[in-house]
């Protein structure tokens, strides 16, 4: 009869054991997964935000932009000066 004890205590500290185990791991995947789904959300903000700060900076188109922009709202205001 106590052999029989003896056996049955360690095999239910293992499955109890394990099962703990299992739970933990499947907790720390998720957050993993959690966390690895907020790194590729911000690499494409960070991805379009650093297009933007090319594309937008560079001072090619800064004077490109000036001169489409900045031109039309100087002649519109000389334009109402004038009337």
């Amino acid at each position: 009869m106590h052999k029989k004890i003896l056996l049955f205590i360690p095999i239910i500290i293992l499955i109890i054991s394990t099962a703990f185990t299992k739970n933990s791991t499947k907790k720390l995947d998720k957050q993993i997964f959690e966390i690895q789904e907020d790194i590729r959300a911000l690499n494409d903000i960070y991805e379009l935000v650093l297009f933007d700060y090319n594309y937008l900076t560079s001072p090619n188109k800064l004077m490109e932009y000036s001169k489409i922009y900045f031109d039309k709202e100087n002649s519109n205001c000389k334009r109402k000066r004038e009337i």
